[in-house]
C-alpha cells in the first residue's frame, strides 16, 4: 500500500497547482445598518414547510435536510412544519398540491428530482410564496412565471465521489471495491462515475465492482448485494441506495469488511445505538443538504437569495465531502488522510476534471 501512495502523492504534487487564497480587504466590516439574518425574522416573521416525499428518519438524506431546516429555525427563529408524505409516488402529486394550496406558510422546502415536474406546475400559481427544492433543478421554460419564486439546489456529488473513491482505492488492501446504486438515474449514475474515477486515480488497476439494488427501501436486497461482492473479493462498498444501504452495513459487519455511507455521516448518527455497526462505516460522502439549506436560509434572511435561479454546489462550497470522524481518524493512517486533503484542495482549486453521468 505505502508504495501506492507515495506513488499517488507524487502524482498529485506534480500536477497540482500552486494558489494562495487572498483575504479581501477592499471592504469594511458590516455596519450597524445591515439586518443579521436573526434581526430579518424579528422584524418580519415567516412560516416554513417541510415537505418530505417519503418518510424521515432515512439516517441520510432527508434526515439531513430536516437538520439544516431546523437548525435554521432555530437560529433564526422562524416557525417550521415538517410534512411526511410518505413512500407511495402516487401520493406525492397530490400531496404537493394540497400543501400549496392549505398550509400557512412563505416557503415551501422540498426535494429531489421526483418531485420537480410537481413544482414545475405549481409555482406560478403562487406569486407570493417561495419554493426551495433541494437536489434537482426546475426549468424556467415549464413554469408560467418562469420559476422566479423558485430557488433549486443542486450538488456535485460526482466530486464528492471522487473523494470516496480515492479513499476507497488507497485504503483496499484486496484491489477491489464495489458500489450499490438504488436505480440507474443519471444522479445515482453521476455518484458512481466519480467514486470509479477516483479509485483509479488512486489505483489504476483496482476493479470497481457495481450494482443496482433496484429501490430505495430494500435493505435485505442491500444485503444480499453486499454479501455477494465481499465474497468476490471488495473490502469497501459505497452505499448509494438510501434506506437499501442499511443492509450493506449490516453486510460488513459481518464479513469483516467495510462501507462508505451517503448523504450524512451515517456513522456518527448511530454511533450511540449501534457501536458495532457504526465501526463499519469508513467514512461517508456527505451531500450537504443540511448546509446548503441553512445556507439558502442565511441568503434570504439577508435579502440576497437568488431567486429564479439554480446553484450548484462542490467541494469548494462545502457541500460535498467526506466524513472525517473518529472512526474515520482511527482508521485512516496519516498519509492516506494526506492525500484526501491534496485531492480536495485540487478539486477546489480546479485542477481536477471528475467525470459526470449528466
Amino acid at each position: 500500500m505505502k508504495s501506492k501512495i507515495f506513488m499517488f502523492l507524487a502524482l498529485l504534487i506534480v500536477s497540482a497547482m500552486v494558489f494562495t487564497a487572498c483575504s479581501g480587504t477592499a471592504g469594511e466590516a458590516a455596519t450597524s445598518e445591515e439586518t443579521s439574518p436573526e434581526e430579518a425574522v424579528a422584524e418580519e416573521p415567516i412560516k416554513v414547510i417541510h415537505l418530505v416525499n417519503g418518510n424521515l428518519g432515512d439516517k441520510s438524506f432527508f434526515d439531513s435536510a430536516e437538520r439544516g431546516v431546523k437548525q435554521a429555525s432555530e437560529d433564526f427563529g422562524f416557525e417550521y412544519k415538517t410534512i411526511e408524505m410518505g413512500t407511495d409516488p402516487a401520493a406525492w402529486q397530490p400531496g404537493l398540491e394540497d400543501a400549496a394550496a392549505n398550509e400557512d406558510y412563505d416557503i415551501m422546502v422540498l426535494g429531489t428530482y421526483q418531485m420537480t415536474e410537481f413544482l414545475e406546475q405549481i409555482a406560478g400559481n403562487y406569486p407570493d410564496k417561495y419554493f426551495m427544492i433541494y437536489d434537482s433543478a426546475v426549468n424556467p421554460e415549464n413554469c408560467t412565471n418562469a420559476c422566479e419564486n423558485v430557488y433549486s439546489i443542486t450538488y456535485k456529488q460526482n466530486e464528492g465521489s471522487y473523494v470516496a473513491g480515492v479513499f476507497a482505492g488507497l485504503m483496499s488492501e484486496t484491489g477491489i471495491v464495489g458500489v450499490i446504486g438504488a436505480q440507474s438515474i443519471p444522479v445515482i449514475d453521476d455518484f458512481i462515475v466519480g467514486y470509479t474515477q477516483g479509485a483509479k486515480s488512486a489505483s489504476p488497476d483496482i476493479q470497481v465492482l457495481v450494482n443496482y439494488a433496484g429501490g430505495w427501501y430494500d435493505p435485505a436486497k442491500g444485503k444480499e448485494q453486499a454479501l455477494a461482492m465481499y465474497q468476490q473479493g471488495a473490502d469497501y462498498i459505497f452505499q448509494v441506495a438510501g434506506a437499501t444501504g442499511d443492509g450493506i452495513f449490516q453486510a460488513a459487519l459481518e464479513t469483516g469488511n467495510y462501507a462508505i455511507g451517503v448523504d450524512s455521516d451515517q456513522a456518527t448518527i448511530i454511533q450511540d445505538t449501534n457501536p458495532e455497526l457504526a465501526a463499519v462505516i469508513a467514512t461517508s460522502m456527505m451531500k450537504k443538504v443540511d448546509n446548503s439549506l441553512y445556507r439558502a436560509f442565511t441568503l434570504y434572511l439577508e435579502g440576497t437569495l437568488p431567486w429564479g435561479t439554480s446553484e450548484a454546489l462542490g467541494v469548494a462550497e462545502d457541500g460535498v465531502g467526506l466524513a472525517k470522524n473518529d472512526i474515520y481518524d482511527a482508521l485512516t493512517p496519516q498519509d492516506i488522510k494526506d492525500a484526501i486533503t491534496q485531492v480536495e484542495a485540487d478539486l477546489a482549486a480546479g485542477n481536477i476534471a471528475v467525470d459526470t453521468a449528466f
